[in-house]
């Protein structure tokens, strides 16, 4: 950890970080609840502005709930942008699974994650679906609205759930050829649209594997380190390099390591 950084400070933050979590995501929740349906159509040209909005709404209430009680520190978000400081970074998306939030599918969340000296040292994210915060120190253990989790004991591949994500910054055949070999081992699987709550699956037990090839810093960070915490194994890029251009994660039960291992040298982590 950065020498000038005072680790004794990092509980403090993540309870602050924890609330805030809770309190934009059920504002957040509450706009889209509130906003007219007929604005929110996929056909409709103001369904960009409601999102510009709610994204925008949600970042600056972050931004302004973390930064006022820990001022000096940096703010890297989505929307408006930011460079990671010395003195630790909050990394952030105010809505991760944006698209899912404007139709309406609960599978969308805010994500927090407070980094220093390379490290992910906090991760928080808010999950819309049962309205529980998730949250990690480093070394401290993952928690589901304060109850431990985590990840799944399961072995044979037969019994397991994967989520696999997908983004048009990489090859849709590799993704369909990696879809089919999962299948092939009898493992059942899903695309669900929003990276910081299918790591949080990961972590709680309910799905075995979450893998997608390419990511920012701001869906990933947090949900890994309460994947990792929660005794998931967990593999990315350096932090310092996914802050700077993104890059693939992987996270999965321990007991599957030799059927993911592909994915390893896949991505040649």
């Amino acid at each position: 950890m950065n020498s000038a950084f005072d680790a004794a400070t990092i509980p403090a933050r993540a309870e602050v970080a924890i609330t805030v979590a809770l309190e934009v995501g059920r504002e957040t929740a509450r706009f889209r609840r509130d906003s007219d349906p007929g604005t929110l159509t996929v056909e409709n040209k103001g369904l960009q502005d409601f999102v510009t909005i709610a994204d925008r709404k949600a970042e600056q209430a972050i931004h302004e709930g973390l930064l006022s009680h820990f001022p000096d520190d940096s703010f890297m978000g989505e929307e408006s942008g930011g460079q990671s400081g010395k003195g630790g970074t909050w990394v952030v998306d105010p809505i991760d699974g944006t698209t899912n939030y404007i139709r309406g599918f609960r599978h969308w969340g805010v994500s927090i994650a407070f980094v220093v000296g390379g490290k992910v040292e906090i991760g928080v994210v808010y999950d819309a679906a049962g309205d529980k915060v998730f949250h990690a120190v480093r070394g401290g253990g993952a928690f589901k609205d304060g109850i431990p989790v985590h990840a799944a004991a399961t072995a044979d591949p037969a019994n397991a759930l994967v989520i696999l994500g997908h983004s048009r910054k990489t090859s849709f055949d590799d993704h369909l050829a990696l879809s089919r070999r999962l299948h092939e081992r009898g493992m059942d699987y899903r695309r669900m649209g929003a990276a910081a709550i299918d790591l949080v699956r990961v972590a709680e037990g309910a799905a075995d594997l979450y893998y997608e090839r390419h990511l920012n810093a701001w869906d990933m960070l947090a949900g890994a380190l309460i994947a990792e915490e929660a005794g998931a194994v967990v593999a990315m890029p350096p932090v310092d390099r996914l802050l700077a251009q993104g890059g693939p994660v992987i996270a999965h039960s321990p007991g599957l390591a030799g059927e993911f291992a592909f994915i390893l040298d896949i991505e040649g982590l």
